[in-house]
């Protein structure tokens, strides 16, 4: 982990920008994000009570997703259409896995939810990891396949091996190298485990450019 280029690149995006994420002439986008009312949806509709009814469950998981600016309208579509493909049983199974990953043994529902999802051709990185995000939004990683390769080429992250299949190892390993970097960071940039994220690749851009 090249921690230098971390603070070599902080410095240059504080000068140019002191206002950081404030700065209205910079990131547009994140006006448009607003994490706080994508938190508060998904910490309702995902909560432990409604796990004893699936297809409640279900349900806030899809919204949860499809309310997120961050997965692809495509990936949206295809989710909504395996959904709606699904009998009572496999509902049942589906809303296990994703108690698992938010409550219970995360490892075994990381890895049950992606299984569950390669059955439909949708184990992606942004959909396993947005719900997880969602809830923790200070703890947990929202995983986007361009961002996440970009920024374990740039601070030579060795101990991530990036595959489009995702895996709890992975997800370990590259949370543990992103809290150590936060850990490094002013506060105004690590206000939000995606805004952070968004620093780090566009203060790699502009340093690249």
């Amino acid at each position: 982990m090249n921690l230098e280029k971390l603070k070599d690149l902080e410095s240059e995006f504080l000068e140019r920008y002191p206002q950081g994420f404030e700065d209205e002439s910079f990131f547009p986008q994140i006006k448009k994000f607003n994490p706080e009312k994508l938190e508060e949806f998904a910490k309702e509709v995902l909560k432990k009570e409604n796990f004893s009814n699936p297809n409640l469950l279900i349900e806030g998981f899809f919204k949860t997703i499809q309310k997120s600016v961050m997965v692809s309208l495509f990936d949206k579509l295809k989710l909504k259409d395996a959904i709606a493909s699904l009998n009572s049983y496999e509902k049942d199974m589906l809303s296990i896995e994703i108690y698992e990953l938010l409550y219970g043994n995360k490892k075994e529902g990381f890895e049950g939810l992606v299984e569950f999802l390669a059955e439909y051709k949708l184990a992606k990185w942004t959909i396993v990891s947005v719900a997880p995000y969602c809830i923790n939004r200070h703890s947990e990683y929202f995983i986007k396949p361009t961002t996440t390769k970009m920024i374990i080429k740039y601070f030579e992250l060795d101990n991530c091996i990036y595959k489009p299949k995702p895996s709890f190892e992975f997800y370990e390993n590259y949370t543990k190298a992103l809290d150590k970097m936060k850990s490094n960071l002013h506060d105004s940039l690590t206000f939000d485990n995606v805004a952070y994220t968004s620093f780090l690749k566009i203060a790699i851009e502009l340093c690249e450019d």
